[in-house]
């Protein structure tokens, strides 16, 4: 198999380096504190999360889940608070706030303390799914967990205890060794293989571990081009039946390019003819229903991937596709991290 990433093999990261870095949250701050409209539009879609949210008070040890829809109390919140962690630590990276940074502490010290393991809700789950889990909602507490570990609001950190730090590594060794990591051999070869080499590219860069990245690469290598085909081609549309798990792929696929574009590679992005903005360019195909599976319109749900594609590449397509939901949120199922609207847009 071509090889499309150069292989890392530092060990040590460019920080904060998943989907944000400290210029980016340095712009769209001081943008945001001059009154930028713009800027301050996009924004407020972070406030409405953070007020529309309860904040957590307590944290399962066992995070019970179920597949194709299933749901549990557990299930709902983790993945709620991987965004509202993300959406804190936003506030604190804009205000300077220490409260904002003592409440994203708490919940990400409250998940690192308390969990323990994912159980199924019965046995007619497919019994793969809490990998699945796992690797959607980690990158986003990672994400989070990178702004709060390495960005100083001028000059003054947030205030993460050393020994806390250690408890949510040993969080992320949890769940990519016992969860994340069995994704990688099921042959799937769809959004599942997609998230999981990017949320191991995430731990790997807060974990300072090049292994782990690697393996994170090597699963974004492998399935890369049978998720989005030469022509562009989406099988995942016609094969789900729905708008949404494509958008998985090309989602997952752009947060993994733009984190081994932080850490000095854009080889993701420009992989087989830039074969990730053919994906988008079949997307704005299925939002016109030419795609002979007419399971997207034009009010169907953008996933907040798209803004940070069209940051790198600026195709009339995908403006096209953001404005169709500019300023972007979070996704509704709250898979992946969202707000890319106020974190990416014009940021270069």
């Amino acid at each position: 198999m071509e090889s499309h990433l150069n292989t890392i093999t530092a060990t040590t990261f460019v920080h904060p380096g998943v989907i944000n870095t400290k210029a980016s949250l340095n712009l769209i701050a001081s943008e945001a504190n001059k009154g930028d409209t713009s800027r301050l539009a996009s924004y407020q879609k972070v406030l409405d999360f953070i007020k529309d949210r309860t904040y957590p008070v307590s944290f399962p040890v066992t995070v019970v889940v179920g597949s194709n829809g299933a749901t549990t109390p557990s299930k709902n919140q983790i993945r709620a608070d991987a965004e509202l962690v993300y959406a804190i630590a936003l506030c604190w990276a804009r205000t300077g706030d220490i409260t904002y940074a003592k409440q994203a502490i708490g919940i990400l010290n409250g998940w690192a303390y308390h969990f323990k393991n994912y159980d199924l809700m019965d046995s007619k789950q497919n019994a793969h799914q809490p990998g699945l889990e796992a690797s959607w909602t980690t990158p986003s507490f990672v994400a989070a967990a990178e702004i709060i570990r390495y960005y100083k609001v001028k000059g003054v950190s947030a205030g993460w205890a050393d020994a806390d730090i250690n408890q949510f590594k040993s969080y992320l060794n949890n769940v990519n060794d016992n969860y994340i990591s069995y994704v990688q051999g099921l042959g799937y070869n769809n959004n599942w293989n997609v998230s999981a080499g990017y949320a191991k590219m995430a731990i790997g860069v807060f974990l300072d571990d090049a292994g782990i990245y690697k393996s994170g690469v090597d699963i974004i290598n492998d399935v890369f081009p049978k998720v989005i085909l030469a022509d562009g081609t989406m099988y995942e549309l016609c094969k789900r039946h729905d708008c949404v798990h494509y958008q998985y792929s090309l989602t997952g696929l752009t947060y993994a390019a733009e984190i081994a574009h932080i850490q000095g590679d854009n080889s993701l992005y420009s992989a087989l003819s830039n074969r990730i903005s053919a994906g988008y360019d079949f997307m704005r195909s299925a939002y016109d229903q030419g795609t002979g599976c007419n399971y997207c319109s034009t009010t169907s749900p953008v996933f907040p991937g798209v803004e940070v594609a069209y940051k790198y590449y600026k195709t009339t397509n995908m403006k096209s596709l953001r404005e169709l939901a500019a300023p972007i949120g979070v996704p509704n199922d709250r898979t992946f991290l969202g707000f890319t609207t106020y974190t990416h847009y014009k940021v270069k």
